[in-house]
């Protein structure tokens, strides 16, 4: 029975309900603060740690690593110089094989004979100063072919150390312009083994159209008119003239 205060109430009840030795409390029905399960689960499971460290206080995820500008710049800047690098390295090397070209006029180039008349001589002078006020060149040819038709093949060119083959490709072209009428429907065409870049055209004339073709590559330029013939035509021609006339 329960002891009374003075006043007749019960006495708490605390005090005879705390634990002695004998009378330990029963730890089966004690239940573990829930911070300490949350805790102990994170222990065993690595994603969850990871998990809880990615999220911030307020329960929204936190933002994700980003890689830092400079290093992505100069991540560009590696490739870049690379590719350069590359790009350099071919260049190089054409300029190196191909620098040291000379430029001759066979007496014939498969069925084309070389016009050693006077007055062929004498447009082939022509040919070479022309070319020579226009590009810069170490030594310029000039020639004039007669085909099996008997028709004129006019074939001018010149070797020195050209940076740029194109660019004076068509500086070249625009010589043509000057004296015939402008080249058009420039196009590129095969320039067979000896690389560059090889274009043709067409010019009218009096006598009619003209297709024009030309090579040029880090140590020779030339350019060759042929009278009545095709792009067809003369491509292979010109390649057939190139393979005669250049040496490296």
């Amino acid at each position: 029975m329960s002891e009374s205060g003075p006043s007749g109430h019960t006495a708490p009840p605390s005090a005879a309900s705390a634990p002695t030795d004998d009378h330990p409390i029963d730890i089966g029905t004690v239940e573990p603060p829930a911070f300490a399960s949350s805790a102990s689960s994170s222990a065993s499971d690595p994603s969850a740690a990871a998990s809880a460290s990615t999220s911030s206080t307020d329960g929204e995820p936190a933002p994700r690593r980003r890689l830092p500008a400079r290093r992505i710049v100069l991540g560009a800047l590696v490739v870049v110089a690379l590719a350069g690098g590359v790009a350099f390295g071919r260049t190089g090397w054409q300029i190196y094989t191909q620098k040291d070209a000379t430029l001759d006029t066979p007496a014939k180039i498969g069925n084309l004979t070389l016009d050693d008349s006077t007055e062929g001589m004498a447009t082939a002078e022509y040919l070479q100063t022309a070319l020579s006020a226009e590009v810069k060149l170490d030594k310029a040819v000039g020639a004039v072919y007669r085909d099996s038709a008997n028709k004129n093949i006019l074939f001018l060119g010149g070797t020195g150390l050209f940076w740029t083959p194109a660019d004076d490709l068509s500086t070249a072209f625009g010589l043509i312009a000057d004296n015939e009428g402008a080249v058009t429907g420039l196009h590129d065409v095969d320039a067979g083994p000896l690389g560059g870049t090889m274009k043709c055209g067409a010019t009218k004339t009096d006598e009619g159209d003209l297709t024009v073709c030309g090579w040029a590559d880090h140590g020779s330029l030339a350019m060759a008119m042929f009278p009545s013939s095709t792009d067809a035509e003369a491509a292979p021609l010109m390649r057939d003239i190139r393979a005669a006339a250049q040496k490296r």
